[in-house]
């Protein structure tokens, strides 16, 4: 059998022939490059749609290439079912106890005979526990459930956090996720909006966008405050209050309060951040099988979700570099709803730009359906890959053959045959028209490592997640800072010199409760160190912002002890946000104007002794970190960098080899067609030799008394012929010794082939290769302190003189 263990390609299944119903022995290896112009699958229930994605996510995972995947269903968490040692004692925590029933076995004899079946299929298909076991150890496995705590819950919070700068700078991009994000929190709270006609679109997405554009995050319990006082005066020509008066801004705030009030939406606010890059690759920067079950929720929390969800991994994409290998997956198992034909749900724009866009970044899309009349064509005419499997009424074969005949597939696209061809399918049987081939294929999905034991439940879920969750530290909330006794008492400003630089950290927390708004005194640096290193090619700037404490008594400010915060002078205010607020003590050596160019050159000598630029440098690949860069960031960036050389350098190997295969193969040919036409002329010889021996021997016995010479020429004939069958034998056995030397001569061509791939891949491993660590340090002229100043950073403080953070 074909060697399908190949760099950068999937194993899906083998070739199948429908008139003979039988597969064929070629395997089907699909280029994972191709996943980059997406792929759709569509197959009714029980075609086995379900495994070949199940099978193609595995594929994924081997490779190393990370995947979000969404699961409306609940099938996806089978990806978690892999058992190395096949043995029963594996399956039985997970076997369907109905089907033991159906079957009239107990479950421990069911789970036998599935530990038998699932070891005797992964056999039939060259595949065994040690692949299962190489599986689990590739990637990390996953389950999130957003809304619930059965599986890893997500916090939907970052979702309304101000987005990166190279969205804000990009103000088509930022539009859409504005309006994404808008419409899925309207079509939750059970509001059907037009953008371009509703007040309550226009409002959010008004305050949304002015709060982002100001680099300000939304939190919902803010956003209720904004929709009640908005930040701006108009809207459009018109102010606010005509546009959209009190009362039924009331209203709208009302409704959204009463959604976060709701039982169980605390839940959404727990959890992993949604945050694409940290749901793709785990803090070592393996790559991650992120299975987001959406089962539990219903329609309008799953479109909501899902929104979100696309929305955030469209703005991470834009800030990725481009590339033509495959970085990542986006899997969706059942598209119905979300991508329909004619309405416009939340989901459907973010969906469309992914489809359009994603290819230049790496990022595949993989749908999948069992419904094909409720897909938007026209959305998915740029799709390279479509696996189509058995398809339940005839509406849906017309309907999907529409699509294929628009999806730009050549004036050879033959409709009637393509019909035959769809209802020939049987269970497992797909076929797959991928634009980078040459014609369409059918095809027998392979059998799944995973074990698919059917939908699962939240209980099944979390207790194939508890571990997970049990590993990971829930993060303590951080001790509210108190003041001192001394500094309990409220104050007033304290009266400052002129010339003494003073600054108001901007309040960024709304007021939790019946709190006071109090500022306490704190020494603000802000700095910019360079780094400059020609052979490294690295040209950077750091920014360090400081808060450091301002001493009782004439001494040095301990810069050590200083907390980094992010701050630039631009968002320096000079007044307090509430002219009711309270001020903490201040240090006399506070208002000492000398004091501050002073600690100004002390900040200077510090930064110069203390900072330095730590890089990593890949001696494989030559490739040096970027400042600021963690080592598995870096590490992800060695890997796409290492299938982008190995797509190329196995691209090159081929090339190198093709003239030779492709001689080999006409040799091949040529030598087939030797041994068809020797054995062909064998054949004809023996036969002439058996009718001149039978007309011999016939002459010589029938009617006659004594042998002619005729019939003694006749004899000597026949016995020629005979010795020519015999030559004609010969040549038949040295065409067939030809042939086995000159495919012997093609398979050690291609081991060949493989050897040198193997030895290549082994060259590089990004993951494990040992990275050297490199020290820049700054000239003392690369410092450059731009500010040193009196900062007062604002707390809100309770009746008890406790202080929590309002930055």
């Amino acid at each position: 059998m074909q060697d399908f263990e190949k760099l950068g390609v999937f194993y899906l299944g083998r070739l199948y022939d429908l008139e003979k119903k039988a597969r064929r022995d070629e395997l089907l290896l699909y280029d994972s490059r191709d996943l980059v112009t997406h792929a759709v699958c569509v197959g009714m229930t029980g075609s086995g749609k379900t495994g070949l994605c199940i099978g193609l996510l595995e594929e994924a995972a081997l490779d190393g290439i990370p995947a979000i995947i969404v699961d409306p269903k609940g099938d996806l968490p089978n990806l978690l079912l892999t058992f190395p040692e096949l043995s029963p004692a594996e399956f039985l925590p997970w076997v369907n106890e109905d089907d033991a029933r159906t079957k009239a076995l107990s479950v421990e004899e069911y789970a036998r005979e599935q530990a038998e079946l699932w070891k005797k299929g992964l056999a039939e298909w060259g595949q065994d526990g040690a692949r299962i076991r190489r599986l689990r150890e590739a990637a990390d496995f996953a389950i999130y459930t957003p809304g619930s705590t059965a599986g890893l819950p997500v916090s939907i919070v970052a979702s309304f956090a101000a987005p990166r700068q190279e969205i804000l700078d990009d103000s088509e991009l930022l539009r859409e996720r504005v309006n994404t994000t808008v419409t899925s929190l309207l079509n939750l709270m059970g509001i059907e909006a037009d953008p371009l006609q509703s007040r309550e679109h226009i409002l959010l997405s008004n305050i949304l966008d002015r709060a982002w554009r100001q680099g300000q995050d939304m939190e919902l319990a803010a956003l209720i405050q904004a929709i009640q006082s908005p930040p701006m005066s108009k809207i459009g020509v018109f102010d606010v209050e005509s546009f959209f008066p009190t009362k039924d801004r009331f209203a709208l705030a009302m409704r959204l309060n009463n959604l976060l009030a709701a039982p169980g939406f605390e839940t959404w606010l727990e959890g992993e951040p949604l945050d694409i890059d940290r749901i793709l690759y785990t803090p070592e920067g393996k790559p991650r099988m992120a299975i987001f079950s959406i089962a539990h929720l219903n329609d309008a929390e799953r479109m909501f979700f899902v929104s979100l969800l696309l929305s955030q991994l469209l703005g991470w994409m834009r800030t990725q570099s481009g590339t033509s290998s495959l970085r990542a997956l986006f899997y969706m198992d059942e598209i119905f709803g979300y991508f329909p034909p004619v309405a416009n749900p939340p989901a459907k724009a973010p969906l469309m730009t992914l489809l359009k866009q994603a290819r230049a970044f790496g990022l595949g899309i993989v749908l999948a359906t069992q419904n094909p009349v409720d897909l938007d064509y026209k959305g998915l005419a740029n799709t390279g890959t479509w696996f189509i499997g058995r398809l339940q009424t005839d509406r849906d074969k017309q309907r999907l053959l529409d699509g294929l005949e628009g999806a730009n597939l050549g004036s050879g696209f033959d409709r009637k045959r393509m019909e035959q061809t769809l209802a020939s399918l049987g269970k497992r049987i797909f076929l797959m028209n991928n634009v980078h081939e040459k014609e369409p294929v059918i095809f027998e999905t392979r059998w799944v490592m995973s074990y698919l034991r059917g939908p699962m439940t939240r209980t099944q879920i979390k207790q194939l997640m508890d571990e997970r969750k049990k590993a990971v530290p829930v993060a303590q909330a951080a001790a509210t800072p108190t003041v001192s006794a001394k500094r309990q008492a409220a104050t007033a400003r304290p009266a400052l010199p002129p010339d003494i630089p003073e600054y108001f950290l901007p309040v960024r927390r709304g007021q939790p409760g019946d709190r006071v708004l109090r500022y306490e005194p704190k020494l603000l640096g802000l700095a910019k160190v360079y780094y400059l290193d020609r052979k490294l090619d690295i040209d950077a700037e750091e920014t360090a912002a400081l808060l450091a404490s301002l001493p009782d008594h004439p001494a040095l400010i301990d810069w050590d002890a200083a907390d980094r915060v992010e701050m630039a002078e631009a968002d320096l205010q000079r007044a307090a946000a509430d002219e009711h607020a309270v001020f903490g003590e201040l240090p006399a050596e506070a208002t000492k104007k000398a004091n501050y160019a002073e600690w100004q050159k002390d900040l200077q000598e510090w930064l110069f002794r203390k900072h330095s630029l730590q890089v990593l440098r890949s001696p494989s690949l030559g490739l040096v970190s970027k400042p600021g860069e963690t080592e598995r960031d870096f590490r992800i960036r060695l890997q796409l960098a290492a299938h982008e050389q190995r797509d190329q350098m196995v691209e090159r190997l081929r090339q190198k080899y093709a003239p030779r295969m492709t001689s080999l193969q006409e040799r091949v040919r040529r030598a087939e067609w030797a041994l068809e036409r020797e054995v062909e002329q064998a054949k004809q010889q023996k036969m002439q030799t058996a009718i001149s021996l039978g007309t011999t021997l016939l002459g010589a016995f029938v009617g006659r008394k004594a042998i002619s010479h005729s019939t003694i020429g006749r004899a000597t004939t026949a016995a020629r012929g005979a010795s020519r069958a015999m030559k004609e034998e010969q040549d038949v056995r040295r065409a067939q010794e030809n042939l086995e030397q000159v495919r012997q001569q093609l398979a050690e061509l291609e081991q060949q082939l493989a050897r040198e791939i193997e030895e290549m891949q082994a060259r590089t491993d990004p993951m494990n290769e040992k990275l050297e660590a490199l020290v820049l340090r700054p000239r003392k002229t690369d410092v450059n302190v731009s500010l040193v100043a009196l900062a007062w950073v604002p707390h809100w403080q309770d009746q008890a003189g406790q202080l929590s953070p309002a930055w």
